[in-house]
């Protein structure tokens, strides 16, 4: 179905009415485009696990579909892949299509991965009788993957949701593998906010002590007031209304990997996963996937109350976004996640 052939039926048919019956139909009809190419920027994260498992568990081949997946340096990549056309999807943060939306491009989400962000704030364990809250890293020097990244924005929100400015710490950028490792380990910095696998190494040799866990609904819940959306599926209005098949077919591979993973054992997973995501320490990524379990999304859906989260977050980091007026409704379709 082509842009053409809905506008040639005239102004009294909707669009948007031709694209709420499109899920419809898009079960049984024949996918417009059978080679899709997908951007995501670090794919091995544990953030992007359920696209790995759709991968390898050939849940997108059961959809009758070619995915090829182009792994990128980062998020803002994959994006810049997506608006110049060089890839037709991308799984990346929910906030993307928050700002693209601002910015009058149409990039919207159509399938959510996770429903937590998954980054810790955490102080080193020699530390941890005096830091043993955010407010206490006030004069501290904390780790970030790099500054202006997710893990310095959240860092940032939690500084200020507990009385601080970002000022008052030295942030200081280390990367997201070893290099993170070493910072706490070599004492470095005070403190790290980071990601699984790094988290997970941390913990299991005993070097921090969490102060803040965005891999639960508890933790998360505790600095954002909700759910806070991170992962997700998205792509441009235009692909979704050209190949409404194609986008259905799609959502359901994802689909499929998000409900193998709410019941899958950390053996499982790290059987599926390729053998270099375990970095050499299988028992260490068996402990990742348990800590972060809780942040996979059950049902593919951005709610409403994390796409409020997620505004406030935005609104209250960036000044560019300070009065934004963005619809929930062009941020995400849920359309087809509920078909799935």
């Amino acid at each position: 179905m082509k842009r053409r052939t809905v506008l040639m039926g005239g102004g009294a048919l909707a669009l948007g009415a031709v694209a709420g019956a499109w899920p419809a139909f898009a079960q049984e009809g024949k996918p417009e485009k059978t080679d899709v190419t997908l951007g995501v920027g670090g794919k091995p994260l544990l953030y992007y696990l359920p696209l790995t498992i759709a991968e390898k568990k050939g849940f997108f081949e059961q959809q009758g579909l070619n995915v090829s997946i182009n792994d990128f340096a980062g998020g803002s990549k994959s994006l810049q892949a997506l608006v110049g056309g060089s890839v037709d999807v991308v799984t990346g943060a929910y906030e993307h299509t928050i700002r693209m939306q601002h910015k009058g491009q149409d990039v919207v989400g159509i399938c959510a991965l996770g429903r937590f962000p998954g980054i810790v704030i955490a102080v080193r364990k020699d530390l941890a009788g005096e830091v043993k809250t955010i407010a206490d890293l006030k004069g501290r020097t904390v780790g970030v993957t790099a500054p202006g990244s997710s893990t310095s924005l959240m860092l940032q929100y939690a500084l200020l949701k507990n009385g601080l400015q970002d000022t008052d710490v030295s942030m200081i950028g280390v990367g997201g593998g070893a290099g993170a490792v070493a910072a706490i380990k070599q004492g470095q910095v005070d403190a790290v906010s980071h990601l699984d696998p790094v988290i997970a190494q941390l913990q299991y040799d005993g070097d921090i002590e969490i102060l803040l866990d965005t891999r639960t609904e508890a933790g998360t819940r505790d600095l954002f007031g909700g759910p806070n959306p991170a992962a997700t599926l998205y792509t441009t209005g235009a692909f979704v209304e050209e190949n409404p098949v194609t986008t259905q077919r799609l959502v359901n591979g994802m689909m499929a990997a998000q409900k193998w993973l709410q019941t899958a054992s950390p053996d499982e997973v790290a059987d599926t996963v390729p053998e270099e995501y375990l970095l050499g320490n299988r028992d260490l990524y068996k402990q990742a996937f348990g800590n972060s379990r809780e942040m996979f999304s059950p049902d593919g859906l951005v709610s409403r109350e994390g796409y409020a989260s997620m505004m406030e977050v935005l609104k209250t980091l960036d000044p560019e976004l300070k009065n934004a007026d963005v619809a929930y409704e062009k941020t995400f379709n849920d359309k087809f996640v509920k078909a799935a």
